[in-house]
């Protein structure tokens, strides 16, 4: 795998994981995973940070990972490469002190061009692979706050259909990290991120993405030293034709 490192020192490596690629083992399937590459690449990693034990007796080994984005989601991920960075990043994530910053293309046109999404997030009533934060969510509500920030609009239309979609270019930063917690969020207010199977299965076939349209773009974190780092992904390629597509600028 070709995986580009977009900083590295002694403690943290910081990756631009490519859609497509799972972070770690879920304990069902043998394909390769980022953890796998890391091992590869970084042996040294191995005995650092957490293992996951399953039901089965079974052991998941993801050494140096401290946090995970979705398989389909592209951008930046942290790690660590020492058990005291591993500890650090953790403390930091826990605290809520890492600054994540992601970039989404989303169904429709906002009202507002910035704002602040506060809905707790549990379970889905009717499809146990989702989570909600809307009515009839099941289980432990969970506080979850995500900030939006409209960067660009644009507009395309169904060649078929002859159907106009307005579609919306967005910086999104998560307060919170409940998983799915993006999509979720954008989807109880209306705007369900493009080509999300999962969130939007009847989302429209528009700009050649073939994944969910969501990048993480940058993280900030501190050192063991406590110097602040910011690290940033650049676009894929399918996000920059998308803009490009739409007429964008950014």
């Amino acid at each position: 795998m070709n995986i580009p490192i977009l900083y590295e020192d002694d403690e943290v490596l910081a990756i631009n994981k490519p859609a497509g690629l799972v972070v770690h083992p879920d304990g069902r399937s043998s394909e390769h995973t980022l953890s796998d590459w890391l091992i590869e690449k970084y042996p040294n990693i191995r005995g650092v940070g957490e293992t996951i034990n399953l039901t089965n007796g079974g052991v998941i080994e993801k050494w140096g990972i401290v946090h995970r984005i979705d398989r389909d989601t592209s951008g930046v991920l942290l790690v660590a490469k020492t058990q005291e960075s591993f500890l650090n990043l953790k403390s930091q994530f826990q605290g809520r002190t890492i600054k994540k910053s992601y970039r989404t293309i989303a169904q429709g046109f906002f009202k507002e061009k910035s704002g602040t999404i506060n809905l707790p997030i549990g379970r889905s009533k009717s499809d146990f692979r989702r989570w909600s934060a809307e009515y009839g969510a099941r289980g432990e509500l969970r506080e979850a706050v995500t900030d939006y920030k409209v960067l660009g609009e644009g507009m395309v239309t169904l060649p078929k259909k002859k159907e106009v979609v307005r579609l919306t270019f967005l910086e999104i930063n998560p307060h919170t990290g409940r998983t799915h917690q993006i999509r979720v969020h954008l989807k109880a207010v209306g705007h369900p991120i493009l080509s999300d199977a999962l969130y939007s299965p009847k989302s429209p076939k528009v700009l050649g993405f073939e994944r969910i349209a969501l990048h993480a773009f940058s993280v900030v974190f501190k050192g063991l030293d406590g110097v602040e780092h910011k690290v940033e992904a650049p676009l894929p390629d399918d996000f920059s034709r998308a803009i490009a597509e739409l007429g964008l600028v950014c």
